[in-house]
């Protein structure tokens, strides 16, 4: 095949991105591929809106399924978002010998177990580089770049929105609502911002990672997952003062014995990491990566993790890949040659469990409301010792004027299960408010 005919659906933000470089980028594509790849339709609900961008030799339409179907397109590039009708859209254009390329995280996340074979019975590709990490090929990086290690780690700052509110809050003493609201303004955070500071978004996109990193089926509804919501300027003020920033992670873990991996564990939350740490310099509305591989030791993937540009230009190195390995015929061929998209083949992908919140070992955060009477510490600390929960540091603010004082406290490694059981009995003590704020901490990222 000399020609890959793209269809594209849903012109965007990314979309429109995507239509630039496969307009705008044409020769420079072929003289990389050796054949040709140009964008032969696009649909999308409003086409009376300038993008800027000459459209003559395209096929315009407000229907998808024409597209999905349409005998003259190769590859669908799925750019619409959500659940449906995404799932629909892509499923028909699989049925139909159709590659697909996609920056749909949730899809993927929710639907990608179906879709996967889906395309495999009819030998076409499904790429998603861009659904995790926007313009950086973590997911390239991971799949293939790293294929010969046994991954011990994976952490990732995979929502630009949450970060760049964190950084805010950090550098200029701004309280969530403040900075939540500016992120808004300025277009970094939509006007219902739920799916990303509660992070969602996160656990989409961490979901994935997992998967590929441990050959385990996508598990999304089994992350567990906190926002952002909750920390406070001095929250972020009191982790300084520790050595600590506070940034919204996405972690996976392998656990087993004899290096069989039988669980998996995946966690979205505001986590503590060393101030002189990589992860902790990524700010604003960066995203990274961090990959720990027992042969490779740790890497790291940093850049854009969403925006026009990036993650059209991962979507185009999608679509580049799956051209390079079509042969001449009437439908595509020869995507034998491209990595399993998932990382391992799928006769060897497992349904592994993951790992009960309560199994989970962690250092922590403590913040505290107390009343400013003598004993309140000592009844605290003695409960924390029950459950065999060790101090490495602890701290005691300024009175506030409803006589509570703040504690912070920070504990040496437990389980999830034997925090959650102290802090159950410490919110019981009459001289403690139930508003108590936890943090987990992560002192090894690198």
């Amino acid at each position: 095949m000399t020609e890959i005919r793209v269809g594209l659906l849903g012109l965007g933000t990314i979309g429109t991105g995507v239509a630039r470089i496969l307009i705008e980028q044409e020769e420079l594509m072929r003289r990389r591929l050796g054949k040709s790849v140009r964008l032969v339709a696009v649909a999308d609900r409003d086409l009376t809106r300038d993008r800027g961008l000459d459209f003559s030799d395209v096929r315009l339409t407000d229907d998808a399924n024409e597209i999905v179907r349409a005998e003259d397109v190769d590859l669908v590039v799925e750019l619409i978002g959500g659940y449906e009708p995404a799932r629909s859209f892509v499923a028909t254009a699989l049925a139909h010998g159709k590659h697909v390329v996609t920056a749909n995280k949730a899809l993927v996340a929710k639907h990608g177990e179906d879709l996967f074979p889906l395309a495999a019975e009819h030998g076409v590709a499904m790429g998603f580089e861009a659904a995790v990490g926007g313009g950086i090929p973590c997911l390239k990086a991971l799949r293939e770049g790293c294929a010969a290690n046994a991954i011990e780690s994976v952490y990732g700052i995979l929502n630009g929105t949450c970060n760049f509110i964190l950084t805010k809050m950090e550098n200029e003493g701004a309280d969530y609502a403040d900075v939540l609201k500016e992120a808004q303004q300025l277009g970094y955070a939509e006007a219902d911002p739920t799916f990303d500071v509660e992070g969602i978004d996160t656990a989409h996109k961490l979901s994935i990672l997992a998967a590929m990193a441990y050959g385990s089926k996508i598990k999304f509804d089994e992350v567990f997952t906190e926002g952002i919501s909750r920390i406070t300027a001095s929250d972020i003020a009191s982790a300084s003062e520790l050595g600590y920033r506070i940034k919204l992670l996405g972690i996976a873990k392998p656990h087993g014995v004899n290096g069989e991996v039988n669980a998996v564990e995946m966690r979205v939350h505001p986590t503590l990491v060393p101030a002189d740490s990589q992860l902790a310099q990524v700010s604003d509305s960066y995203n990274a990566v961090q990959v720990s591989g027992d042969f490779v030791e740790h890497t790291m993937y940093f850049g854009r993790g969403a925006g026009e540009r990036p993650t059209a230009s991962a979507v185009v190195a999608d679509i580049m890949d799956i051209a390079r390995v079509c042969s001449s015929g009437s439908g595509p061929d020869g995507v034998a040659h491209l990595a399993p998209p998932m990382g391992f083949v799928d006769a060897e992908r497992r349904d592994l469990a993951t790992l009960p919140v309560a199994d989970v070992e962690c250092e922590y955060y403590l913040r505290l409301m107390v009343q400013d009477q003598p004993g309140v510490i000592a009844a605290v600390t003695s409960i924390l010792a029950d459950q065999r929960i060790s101090l490495e540091a602890m701290s005691q603010k300024e009175r506030s004027a409803a006589n509570s004082v703040p504690v912070v406290m920070l504990t040496h490694e437990t389980t999830e299960g034997n925090l959650q059981a102290a802090i159950s009995r410490i919110i019981a003590l009459p001289a403690v408010e139930e508003d108590v704020l936890i943090l987990r901490k992560e002192s090894k990222v690198a």
